[in-house]
């Protein structure tokens, strides 16, 4: 993201991440203002990516994505989210979810929100 705001605030939810540990409530507030900023940016892609992260949590109280898998999906092949147990927090790749949404400039990171796009709609 572009806007000096949106890149503060997506720092203050990776530091609070980081020194708070996952808070859903907080998490959830600061994905819906991080939202506002991205529409302003028009990136559709960006904008969907936040509002089904912030969707998936309130749903469940937790983050249960895994981070894309770096060898091309074939079509036939759904993508597996490759968490073994439903109740835990996969902070790992909201970590790197999060650290997407700093640059995209760079090809690889759209491509990527789109799997986690994929995978928050088959979950």
């Amino acid at each position: 993201m572009e806007n000096p705001s949106a890149q503060k605030l997506i720092n203050k939810i990776q530091l609070d991440l980081f020194k708070k540990g996952f808070d859903a409530e907080t998490l959830v507030a600061d994905l819906k203002k991080l939202r506002e900023f991205s529409m302003e940016e028009q990136n559709p892609v960006l904008t969907k990516a936040l509002r089904l992260t912030y969707e998936h949590i309130e749903e469940n109280g937790a983050f249960l994505i895994a981070i894309p898998d770096d060898e091309p999906v074939d079509e036939e092949t759904e993508l597996v989210t490759g968490n073994n147990d439903a109740t835990d927090n996969n902070i790992e790749s909201l970590e790197y979810l999060l650290s997407l949404f700093s640059d995209l400039t760079k090809k690889n990171n759209i491509l990527d929100l789109k799997e986690y796009n994929k995978a928050f709609l088959a979950f």
